[in-house]
């Protein structure tokens, strides 16, 4: 099957610089909303199946253009929000956007023992993201949409396509609606076929001023 994994629109958080991953998180920004927006002429080609978002409002939020447009309605599937980011919560300093894109990436290579300081190990995080594609794969889709988070789809996608690697996923960065297409399934593995480091819309639609820490190259 083809998996469509988007990080959602631009929030405040991302504006700010937060580690913003708390249930259930902010809406988003006026350009969020645009770039949501341009989501239909960047995928107006793509047969798209069905549509899945994550537990937090942003996604949802970003999902509703499309379901207007293809008359789908979107799924919320549980293991697909964000990495929490635990004592990290809120923080905007660069040496706490490190630590936890440190262990975001640490993950994606292996060590799935490390701990998001107060919060939870890569196990974690594989066991609900697999299990949430898992279930997409199993409806028999062709082509699915699943509206995600920058950190989240950058670790999982870094570990699970085979023609990609953890270096791969440090240094492409995920802007707000970059797209992340790949094809296969869990049996016989991932391939990526794109990995847009611009947002939906292109250069008009990316915020230079935000200091984003979940979806920058490192």
């Amino acid at each position: 099957m083809k998996l469509l994994l988007i990080r959602h629109g631009q929030t405040p958080g991302n504006v700010a610089g937060e580690l913003d991953t708390a249930f259930p998180g902010p809406g988003l920004t006026e350009l969020g909303e645009r770039q949501a927006a341009a989501l239909l002429e960047a995928l107006k080609d793509e047969s798209i199946e069905a549509l899945y978002t994550s537990t937090l409002l942003r996604t949802q939020r970003t999902v509703i253009p499309l379901a207007k447009a293809t008359g789908l309605e979107p799924e919320i599937l549980d293991g697909v929000h964000e990495i929490e980011a635990g004592a990290l919560e809120k923080k905007t300093d660069h040496e706490s956007h490190m630590r936890y894109m440190g262990t975001v990436f640490a993950w994606s290579s292996g060590d799935l023992d490390v701990r998001m300081p107060g919060a939870f190990t890569g196990h974690d995080f594989f066991a609900r993201f697999d299990a949430s594609v898992e279930k997409v794969v199993a409806a028999g889709h062709r082509t699915a949409v699943i509206i995600s988070h920058g950190a989240a789809i950058r670790c999982w996608a870094g570990r699970r396509a085979e023609d990609i690697d953890t270096l791969f996923a440090e240094t492409h960065q995920l802007p707000n609606t970059g797209i992340v297409a790949l094809e296969g399934d869990p049996e016989n593995g991932w391939r990526v076929l794109h990995w847009d480091q611009v947002p939906v819309g292109g250069l008009a639609m990316a915020d230079q001023t935000a200091d984003d820490p979940t979806g920058e190259a490192l």
